[in-house]
C-alpha cells in the first residue's frame, strides 16, 4: 500500500501537539531544545518517549544523561520557544538567556514552565534522523491554568540545525 506522500506530510502539518524543551545535564555540561516528537507510550507504568534530533548539541549531552525535564512550553512562551528551537547549543549558551533553577539531580528546570516532569532515562534508540528517549517521569509539578504553546504556532520557526 503506497502512500501518496503530499497527503501525509499535509496530514501530519495540520495536527497540533503541545510544544516540549528538553533539558540535560550530564559530565558538567547542560543543554536543551525545543522537542516536537514526544509521547506518554505506557499508561502502566507511566512512560514517555522523547525525540531528540541527531544534529542538535542536546544529543550530545543527552547521550550522557541519567534523566531529562521535559518541560511544556506555556501558550505566552514563544520567545522560549524560539531560543531553543531556533538557536543552537554550538554557538549559544541558551539556558543563560532565561531563568531556570537547578531541579532534580541539578537538571536545568525553566522557571517560566509551570507543568514540566523530570524523567530518568531508561533506554534509548535510533528513529530515523532523531534518538528516541524512553522515560521513567519521577518528579512533576503540574499547573492546569498554565496553557500550551502548540506546533501551529512554532512550525514557522527556522530551526537551529537542519532535521
Amino acid at each position: 500500500m503506497g502512500g501518496d506522500s503530499s497527503a501525509i506530510q499535509e496530514l501530519i502539518a495540520s495536527l497540533d501537539h503541545p510544544m516540549l524543551i528538553v533539558t540535560v545535564r550530564a559530565g558538567g555540561e547542560r543543554s536543551g531544545c525545543l522537542v516536537g516528537f514526544a509521547t506518554q507510550c505506557s499508561i502502566d507504568p507511566v512512560r514517555f518517549l522523547v525525540c531528540i534530533s541527531d544534529a542538535n548539541h542536546t544529543a550530545e549531552v543527552a547521550a550522557g544523561a541519567d534523566a531529562m525535564v521535559v518541560h511544556v512550553v506555556p501558550e505566552d512562551g514563544m520567545d522560549l520557544a524560539e531560543l531553543f528551537g531556533e538557536e543552537t547549543g554550538d554557538d549559544v549558551d541558551k539556558l543563560s538567556r532565561c531563568d531556570w533553577v537547578p531541579g532534580p539531580d541539578g537538571t536545568p528546570v525553566l522557571t517560566r514552565c509551570r507543568n514540566w516532569f523530570l524523567g530518568r532515562i531508561l533506554d534509548a534508540f535510533q528513529a530515523g534522523d532523531h534518538r528516541a528517549y524512553l522515560v521513567e517521569p519521577d518528579e512533576a509539578r503540574s499547573d492546569p491554568s498554565q496553557g500550551f504553546l502548540g506546533f501551529q504556532r512554532v512550525k514557522v520557526m527556522t530551526p537551529g540545525h537542519p532535521a
